[in-house]
């Protein structure tokens, strides 16, 4: 899989230079690239913003520097582009296990009051939220959806681990979990999770479940 980010703060995204995303990086079975659009914009200053047309507060990024960057690395549009905001539908597993199938992604950050709708009419395939709350920019959120899709990748992590996992496997809950030693500060481990019984580890996990949102 590739994936590209639009962002203005790419120093941002050290995150995805750690643990299971760095490792997949390094096996070759994803490529981040991580992108400043204001190497697009135009003029002495590269001014990427301005004040909104009809007045408010804030300011909105221009259309030119992100639609000119798009095109520019993507011209024949062999991405599926994303844009982060608020104003969208909340990102869900199947919506992660959609995305992981395909093969290209491209990521816009928003900041400031959002972005020109032209550069959305022009370039935006699909608009992504990650909750009901404003964040300062995109780049928290995409780095979210990013560590969601990476995972899903085949040989990633085992696949044993993403079949077990309460959203992938279809179940709505969770069990506490445990590991050594057997006793911590007078709290055990529950004997029957040491007993080797299959069939009765699985009735306690059921029946010590806690529900999922």
């Amino acid at each position: 899989m590739k994936i590209i980010i639009l962002s203005l703060f790419p120093d941002m995204f050290t995150p995805l230079e750690q643990s299971i995303i760095k490792r997949a990086q390094e096996r070759n079975l994803v490529s981040i690239r991580i992108v400043n659009f204001r190497d697009w914009a135009k003029g002495k200053h590269k001014q990427v913003d301005d004040t909104p047309c009809g007045g408010g507060a804030g300011m909105v990024l221009m259309a030119q520097p992100i639609v000119d960057c798009i095109e520019s690395l993507d011209p024949d549009h062999s991405f599926h582009r994303i844009y982060l905001t608020p104003a969208a539908s909340t990102l869900t597993q199947n919506k992660v296990m959609e995305l992981a199938k395909l093969s290209n992604l491209l990521f816009v950050c928003g900041h400031y009051e959002g972005i020109d709708q032209r550069a959305i009419d022009l370039c935006i395939d699909e608009k992504i939220s990650i909750g009901e709350y404003v964040l300062t920019g995109g780049e928290i959120p995409a780095m979210v959806v990013v560590d969601a899709v990476v995972r899903q990748i085949p040989d990633v992590i085992k696949q044993e681990s993403i079949q077990n996992e309460s959203y992938t496997s279809g179940k709505n809950w969770e069990h506490p979990q445990y590991t050594k030693p057997r006793d911590f500060r007078g709290l055990l481990v529950p004997e029957v999770l040491l007993s080797g019984n299959h069939a009765q580890i699985e009735k306690w996990k059921r029946e010590n479940s806690y529900h999922l949102p």
